[in-house]
């Protein structure tokens, strides 16, 4: 069954008001009508059985009754990813959704080639949180990650968040590291954090 995102302010009166994007989605693209069912979530964990009553600029449903979606890890994993240039950063975005991680940071190390302003960022995050949304849909998670907006790795580690095991995921020194890799002085940086270095195999 086809899945779609909803604000939680979309919801009331046991009837659900689809916003532009995904009324397009399921008019346009999917050719879904009255009477049809879907599948709604609110991205924190819920989801429901809608029965489309109308179409048109703002699609609207009523609700069924509740959904099963996939079920969450309960390891709250978050994935503190060094921004990566091109489409490979939507990509990782992607896998670490379909994969049950809980929260994505992408951060600014030494090596990362892509340089913006602010406003920039921001508006990357966004585009990144669409991914997120998507991969969600997609996998039947009923839950999506937030993306938050890129930040220097040092400001990331100063947060200094309660964890039960940090990893630093590097290549090694025998593995020169290429674009968005770990230099010796940004890794110098995370094990100062507590983050141990966790070499692949």
């Amino acid at each position: 069954m086809r899945r779609f995102t909803i604000a939680p302010e979309r919801l009331a009166g046991g009837r659900v008001t689809f916003d532009r994007a995904e009324s397009r989605h399921l008019v346009r693209v999917l050719r879904l009508g009255p009477g049809d069912t879907v599948i709604a979530t609110d991205g924190a964990g819920r989801a429901w059985t809608v029965r489309v009553e109308t179409v048109g600029e703002l699609a609207t449903g009523t609700l069924v009754g509740a959904a099963a979606s996939a079920g969450e890890s309960p390891l709250r994993v978050t994935l503190a990813q060094s921004v990566a240039k091109g489409d490979k950063m939507e990509q990782i975005v992607r896998a670490a959704t379909e994969l049950g991680v809980a929260r994505v940071v992408p951060v600014l190390a030494e090596r990362t080639v892509v340089r913006l302003e602010p406003a920039r960022w921001r508006e990357r995050a966004r585009r990144w949180q669409r991914v997120a949304r998507e991969a969600a849909k997609q996998c039947g998670r009923a839950v999506v990650p937030p993306v938050e907006a890129p930040r220097p790795l040092a400001d990331f580690l100063r947060l200094g968040e309660p964890a039960e095991l940090r990893l630093c995921l590097w290549e090694g020194a025998a593995r020169p590291g290429g674009e968005g890799g770990w230099q010796a002085r940004s890794l110098g940086t995370t094990l100062a954090a507590g983050l141990p270095a966790a070499l692949p195999a």
